[in-house]
């Protein structure tokens, strides 16, 4: 079993679906460290060093530890309703969402909305936005107006790993490139 498997899995309990190994996470989405590992070793080979490697070496950084080790959360992307204690900040004057072209007559209906998930993620480039898209099928960008946005009072959040959130993008902010 390749480590980008149990990337994946860990990924999946970490921002969706934690009872699958029988964790819970806190408030914060951190899960024990010991408990993952225990969980995940039923059908992922995994112990702390492998799990130091993951971590460290994903290029998406979705994961981040506590301090000392003890504790893990995925960044964002969570559809479990966690706090993962985002900062907010002023966001630049525009940002990027990619999508997959069958989703683009309902963003062209309702804007962005976060679906499954607790936000809408947005890249700071259109490289980033096309790669996220092609995940989806042909890949379709948005520039979303986001200076103009927060200026009215929309809240956006940058993640550890530098990907914009935000509740959603109201139609008259995006522009199909």
């Amino acid at each position: 079993m390749s480590n980008t498997e149990t990337s994946k899995f860990i990924s999946l309990i970490l921002r969706h679906k934690p009872q699958t190994i029988g964790i819970t996470l806190d408030e914060h989405g951190w899960a024990n460290v010991e408990e993952l590992i225990r969980g995940v070793s039923k059908t992922h080979p995994l112990d702390m060093k492998l799990l130091e490697q993951i971590v460290a070496e994903d290029e998406k950084q979705r994961y981040s530890f506590n301090e000392d080790k003890t504790l893990i959360r995925a960044n964002q992307g969570h559809s479990v309703p966690v706090d993962v204690e985002l900062e907010e900040k002023v966001p630049p004057e525009v940002l990027y969402h990619g999508t997959g072209e069958k989703f683009v007559a309902d963003i062209d209906k309702q804007g962005l909305i976060p679906k499954s998930r607790l936000y809408v993620h947005l890249s700071a480039d259109t490289e980033t936005a096309k790669k996220v898209g092609a995940r989806h099928g042909k890949p379709v960008i948005y520039r979303v107006k986001s200076r103009a946005m927060n200026e009215s009072g929309i809240k956006f959040y940058r993640s550890v790993n530098g990907v914009w959130l935000v509740k959603e993008v109201p139609l008259k902010y995006l522009e199909k490139m």
